[in-house]
């Protein structure tokens, strides 16, 4: 099971509880995730949740199905055997990559089907829950603690689809030559201070999720590590800054660039940031909140690895490796409180709140004297390949399919975005995305060596 997690009936270290009350926070947090999910959508209209307009983009119907296909598939048809099958057509429908699930609709066709109608999956997202929320409150209390992993899996897993929702439907509106907006924001102002390297010494180090809580199975097990003396950049880099990249031909000048990253440049024909375009001679970027300038000091998003790692070379530097970027996260242990993320207005990254000042609930934030913005904004690409820590095994069955098998030509990202639930992230969360990859809110922080 594709899960690093202790048994739900004794998470809070120190104390035992009850199953019943550890089944009762398990159903009330069901419903408080299922809910976020549908008050993202509530901004939309009908029109918006049935298009897709990349393959890489679902329709938001598509989403809302597929999340309640995984309660069904993987808890209700598993665990309640009086449960009977919402519909024979949605499994077909609805399952995404797992093949020993059975058969699946071609991905790049999502946006082909106008049936069922977005009224119908909201229907079937309510069937779901009230099987489910009673199944967790009558089932036998034995078979209940061990459906309770895979319901937290798929917790988590609708938060993963919380966060492609709005990716998603960015993309959707961004397409519209009349720029909708999904939620009308203001731009935060930031400070422009200069970038400061911050110092890590050589030596053996731990990482990867060590228990107490939920983890997906790629990030554990827990290991050891050599890293040799290595700088961090204090915050990601900005726009200002990516800007003069640009200026300095930053996509016109092969040197700099992955050999597959400059095929990518000439074959997409890149020349500046996704989102971005000239209006007037000045930089506009198609945001949530409608078109708006560029703001120059909020961390520059929607970069591809081939962009991160190309300005990177220009600069002198280097993007760090994933085990530096954890290393230097439980070095400093920012505040997941402090960060802003998808709870959190505007749905947009912030720029670098000054080194010392008081974070978003207005206590100072832990580690801020050294390093900015490791969680939220922009998930930050490493150089790191996407592949097994030492002693990684896949789980048995479908739900062995839902990371493993991706360990192929894949950058890992660390950190989480302004849209990714607060709840959801870790440090020791392992994000991975293909290197050309611009629609989700990716960034990059600097590393050097001495």
């Amino acid at each position: 099971m594709p899960v690093v997690s202790p048994d739900i009936a004794h998470r809070t270290a120190g104390t035992r509880e009850e199953p019943g009350d550890s089944l009762g926070r398990l159903a009330e947090a069901y419903r408080r995730i299922r809910r976020t999910t549908e008050r993202l959508v509530e901004p939309l209209a009908v029109e918006d949740c049935v298009i897709q307009t990349m393959e890489e983009v679902s329709p938001v119907k598509w989403h809302l199905a597929h999340t309640s296909w995984f309660f069904e598939t993987f808890t209700l048809r598993k665990f309640a055997p009086s449960y009977a099958l919402y519909h024979e057509g949605y499994p077909y429908l609805f399952n995404s990559y797992y093949v020993q699930a059975g058969e699946r609709h071609c991905r790049d066709r999502r946006g082909y089907i106008s049936r069922p109608t977005v009224a119908e999956v909201m229907a079937f997202r309510r069937h779901v829950d009230e099987h489910l929320l009673q199944f967790i409150e009558q089932a036998d209390p034995e078979v209940a603690q061990k459906a309770a992993p895979v319901i937290e899996l798929g917790m988590q897993h609708e938060q993963q689809h919380q966060e492609l929702i709005m990716t998603d439907i960015k993309h959707v509106l961004s397409v519209n030559p009349l720029r909708p907006v999904y939620k009308a924001f203001e731009g935060e102002a930031g400070d422009a201070a200069p970038q400061t390297w911050v110092p890590f010494d050589a030596g053996v180090y731990e990482i990867g999720h060590a228990g107490g809580g939920f983890a997906f199975d790629i990030e554990g097990p827990r290991h050891r590590c050599f890293l040799e003396d290595f700088l961090l950049a204090d915050r990601p880099v900005t726009n200002a800054e990516f800007m003069a990249f640009m200026e300095d031909g930053g996509y016109r000048r092969s040197e700099w660039w992955l050999s597959m990253g400059w095929a990518t440049v000439e074959e997409r024909g890149w020349t500046e940031p996704f989102y971005w375009e000239r209006r007037d001679g000045a930089w506009w970027t198609y945001t949530l909140g409608g078109m708006k300038p560029v703001a120059p000091n909020e961390p520059v998003a929607h970069i591809s690895y081939f962009e991160a790692d190309a300005y990177a070379r220009w600069a002198g530097a280097r993007l760090p490796t994933e085990q530096e970027w954890e290393v230097a996260m439980s070095a400093c242990s920012p505040s997941v409180e402090d960060a802003h993320f998808l709870e959190d207005a505007p749905m947009h990254p912030r720029p670098a709140r000054p080194q010392g000042t008081a974070g978003a609930n207005g206590s100072p934030p832990a580690g801020a004297a050294a390093l900015r913005q490791l969680y939220g904004d922009v998930w930050e690409w490493t150089r790191s390949q996407y592949s097994p820590y030492p002693g990684y095994a896949p789980g048995e069955g479908a739900l062995g399919e839902y990371n493993g098998k991706f360990m192929c030509n894949q950058f890992v990202l660390r950190g989480g975005s302004c849209v990714t639930p607060r709840t959801h992230i870790r440090p020791t969360y392992r994000n991975f995305f293909y290197p050309e990859a611009t629609w989700q809110f990716t960034g990059f922080r600097l590393a050097r060596d001495p």
